[in-house]
């Protein structure tokens, strides 16, 4: 049976394709960190598509499945944090994105590797 953090993970990573967000990275918190089930780490190209992709991810998350959710960074636009309480979302800017490199402090080992490499 999939848990409402399943279907979350599932709509979240759909909008983000749909919204033609870049390099989606997904992990799995569960059992690692208490902040959340699911982490989903994009970049868009620019920060007027960072900002629009947070946006309707929110809108979507909230008329679809009556998620509400936090959003911090949005008035930037270089990365927006999207928080649903069981997925964490970060849309960032690629500049953004490769310096702070959240993937490497999240992911281990071979799963670094191939996050890096898609």
């Amino acid at each position: 049976m999939a848990t409402s953090s399943d279907a979350q993970l599932a709509r979240i990573l759909s909008a983000l394709d749909e919204d033609k967000a870049e390099e989606i990275v997904q992990i799995d918190l569960r059992g690692k960190s208490a902040i959340g089930d699911y982490m989903v780490i994009c970049s868009g190209r620019s920060s007027r598509q960072v900002t629009a992709i947070a946006e309707k991810l929110s809108e979507r998350l909230k008329s679809e499945m009556g998620v509400l959710t936090k959003v911090e960074g949005k008035d930037a636009g270089d990365w927006v944090l999207i928080d649903t309480g069981d997925v964490i979302v970060h849309v960032f800017r690629p500049e953004v994105r490769d310096f702070y490199q959240l993937e490497k402090m999240w992911l281990q080992g071979h799963e670094a590797a191939k996050a890096a490499k898609s």
